[in-house]
């Protein structure tokens, strides 16, 4: 990631290709201390779906919200049933056409967002961008509108078993 001067106090970037995202998404996961509001368009990282895990075995407040789709896809499935089977509270957002944000807020103290989804072919194969934003009134904004689209999700509510490794 590379810092640039802004009107925010810190604001970071990545791209890819050229730079690992996922690696500095899970940097930032594994040092979160008190909570996780995680929203995502597309959610099978394994690196990402296993660091918001070990978060939650930390002992983080890891909170969940997905685009509808995933809960009929089959790659994602197994991502929504693993969370689940790890206690992590997980809705999805099915009130619009498509929930396409890839968003995570950590410790109410930084937001990371960009047209980075949360898998693999973001990292591996797509031109995308990753933005760290370290700024109270952003991360402000992007809690209530997180709290917002919970408000109109449902629980997921899948079967548990155990599938991703």
């Amino acid at each position: 990631m590379r810092s640039y001067a802004s009107t925010c106090p810190s604001v970071e970037v990545c791209f890819v290709p050229g730079e690992n995202c996922t690696q500095e998404i899970v940097s930032m996961l594994d040092k979160a201390e008190k909570s996780i509001l995680l929203q995502a368009y597309e959610f099978t990282s394994k690196p990402i779906v296993n660091g918001v895990i070990a978060a939650k075995k930390r002992g983080i407040d890891v909170q969940v919200i997905l685009d509808k789709n995933q809960v009929k896809h089959k790659y994602s499935i197994p991502v929504v049933k693993e969370l689940l089977s790890n206690e992590i509270s997980v809705w999805i957002d099915n009130k619009p056409a498509i929930a396409h944000n890839k968003v995570m807020v950590i410790d109410n103290h930084k937001v990371i967002t960009g047209s980075f989804n949360f898998t693999a072919a973001a990292q591996d194969r797509n031109a995308e961008n990753l933005l760290t934003i370290d700024d109270e009134e952003v991360v402000k904004k992007y809690t209530e509108n997180w709290y917002k689209r919970k408000e109109q999700s449902k629980p997921a509510s899948i079967d548990v078993k155990v599938l991703w490794r």
